[in-house]
């Protein structure tokens, strides 16, 4: 009987201890599992986010480092204001506050505006470009032409037709960092703004009517 009586305690021991190994592990697991899944969002949610975020283009090189004009400058002001601190566009703000936009484009929310380099107003003939700014319906139309009513990734350029707020269209097209917006070249994409993703193009576009 005691031998009988030893191995019965010795088998609930071994039984026991079996038991507890097993909820060690499954807990170990369930642990290491919980913090793998906390963790990966976390860690690779932000690299996204700052890919998404960056800038790309030639013509990045000519914003400003640091101060408004800068990308964390723009990124702190609505688009207009944000366009009148960048020493690229300033024959841009010029026209848009004789057009009167300067409101309209800053307190827009989540638009697109394709902007139109100093160099882009200095490829029409003087005498025309004097002639557009002067007349501020024909102004109005060509500058809303520039403006999409919703933010447009970088992605999404690569094939896209977009309704503006002029009414026309203005077809993208174009893959890793080179794009363009119907006959223009972006030539300092995914520009962030308060209120707007801009893509600084080298050609000021014209819309059909």
């Amino acid at each position: 009987m005691n031998r009988i009586y030893t191995t019965a305690i010795i088998v609930s021991a071994l039984a026991f201890g079996a038991t507890a190994c097993s909820g060690d592990d499954s807990k170990s697991d369930s642990s290491s599992g919980g913090k793998a899944a906390a963790t990966m969002p976390s860690s690779s949610a932000p690299a996204a986010a700052a890919a998404d975020a960056k800038p790309f283009g030639p013509a990045c090189s000519a914003v400003p480092a640091s101060g408004k004009g800068s990308f964390s400058g723009m990124a702190a002001d609505p688009v207009a204001t944000a366009a009148s601190n960048n020493p690229v566009l300033s024959t841009l703000v010029t026209a848009v506050k004789k057009a009167g936009l300067v409101d309209t484009l800053n307190s827009a929310q989540n638009i697109t505006v394709f902007a139109p380099t100093n160099d882009a107003f200095a490829k029409i003939p003087k005498a025309d470009l004097d002639k557009v700014l002067a007349d501020k319906k024909k102004l109005t139309d060509i500058l809303t032409y520039h403006v999409v009513g919703q933010k447009v990734a970088p992605n999404a350029l690569a094939m896209g037709d977009f309704k503006t707020l002029e009414g026309g269209m203005v077809k993208t097209s174009g893959s890793g960092e080179s794009f363009m917006a119907n006959d223009a070249k972006v030539v300092c994409g995914n520009v962030q703004t308060a209120n707007a993703t801009v893509y600084i193009v080298d050609t000021v576009l014209m819309p059909k009517s």
